[in-house]
């Protein structure tokens, strides 16, 4: 008998870099700048929508998509934001947030020894839903420009196509980077989607963090010629709300993408935070000034850690959006992030998370450290000023 009861394609997969980091955060007393989660909660209008539930007895079991209200609210939030149609009935599917929408599309759409490809550094469920389907990733390793913003070589990303790809799994804005990917960038990717009959799954959980020099807005890939009946894009309540511990998110795309991945969905969770459907239905028809006033608070919160970063040595690399900046730790010394980091709370009482571990190509991000700026101002500053001890 073998002795790792584990399935061989999961044992890459020890505990996530998150958990490590933040049992390290509270065994230290240091400041968490390590996951990605905000210390505020989101707005009234959508808690006060949820207690009302709770209270009016929506604490059973949802229909299966999601309930119906929430399932047009996602339906008129895409009109009304990225001008996209789609079917509340049949072409949104509500889910146990992102995470879990990513990997019932994933095992829904690939059989094993198709290959998805995907940009590098990637969320780390990505890899493992890519293993849990029997798939093959093929990554696109995104570097730092002379602009300092992330790009691709378009050579590196036509190589990764082939007569096996499935899909592509594109996550814009970009989640460790910052990125957020252009008009001629979304064209190359849907030219080649299109020319080797792929699909593409679009991760867009930070589509409203998207900041004002950015060199451009948010432009979903199903909004591209030829790309809607071939994309299933993915959001989510919990970056845009403040509430990522709900964990409501959605699919959207066509009838049959939708309906591949409810029947793997079915399976996982089936459904789920019946009072938590209809809170959320509520801030998706928020006003506009909910969205442009989110969105100038994390602009804000970046430019002061920004600021703090680069006072105390780090090479920093501004993000378009999300709720992260990279640095570059050379300058400090720094020569291995895992190490890097693993060090930082007891050098300065502040924890960070190492890019290295989103790479297939480790060497591309050896050298890179992830902090997240979604927290409060007071938190920044004292990160900001325990962080000055490296300088």
């Amino acid at each position: 008998m073998d002795s790792d009861p584990l399935v061989r394609r999961m044992r890459p997969f020890g505990t996530t870099i998150f958990a490590e980091m933040s049992a390290l955060a509270v065994r230290t007393g240091a400041v968490n700048l390590g996951q990605g989660f905000p210390d505020t909660d989101g707005p009234a209008e959508m808690l006060a929508a949820a207690a009302d539930a709770l209270r009016g007895g929506q604490n059973q079991y949802p229909p299966g998509p999601g309930i119906p209200a929430l399932r047009a609210a996602i339906a008129g939030h895409q009109r009304r934001f990225w001008n996209l149609e789609y079917d509340p009935d049949g072409e949104v599917l509500v889910t146990a947030g992102a995470t879990e929408a990513i990997a019932a599309a994933i095992l829904g759409l690939c059989e094993p020894g198709d290959e998805v490809v995907c940009f590098e550094p990637y969320y780390d469920s990505y890899a493992a839903s890519i293993a849990l389907a029997g798939a093959v990733r093929r990554p696109v390793t995104l570097r730092p420009a002379d602009n300092g913003r992330y790009a691709f070589d378009p050579a590196d990303l036509r190589a990764a196509f082939g007569p096996r790809t499935r899909l592509v799994l594109l996550n814009s804005p970009h989640n460790p980077t910052g990125k957020v990917f252009d008009a001629a960038e979304l064209a190359l990717i849907a030219e080649l989607c299109q020319e080797y009959d792929t699909y593409a799954v679009t991760d867009e959980v930070y589509e409203h963090v998207v900041f004002t020099d950015a060199d451009s807005g948010h432009v979903p890939l199903a909004s591209l010629p030829g790309m809607w009946e071939r994309t299933l894009r993915v959001s989510s309540a919990g970056k845009t709300f403040s509430c990522t511990g709900w964990k409501v998110g959605w699919a959207s795309g066509p009838a049959r993408l939708v309906a591949a991945t409810m029947r793997v969905k079915q399976f996982l969770t089936f459904a789920g935070g019946a009072p938590l459907q209809p809170a959320v239905a509520v801030a998706l028809a928020l006003p506009d000034s909910y969205y442009d006033g989110f969105r100038a608070d994390l602009q804000a919160r970046r430019d002061q850690l920004v600021a703090g970063l680069t006072e105390a040595g780090f090479g920093v690399l501004s993000p378009e959006g999300t709720y992260f900046v990279t640095t570059d730790i050379t300058a400090l010394g720094g020569r291995d992030g895992m190490e890097f980091c693993r060090a930082l709370p007891e050098r300065c009482g502040v924890v960070a998370v190492p890019t290295q571990v989103f790479y297939d190509d480790a060497e591309a991000g050896r050298r890179l450290v992830r902090f997240a700026f979604c927290k409060r101002p007071e938190v920044l500053a004292e990160a900001v000023s325990r962080l000055r001890a490296l300088a």
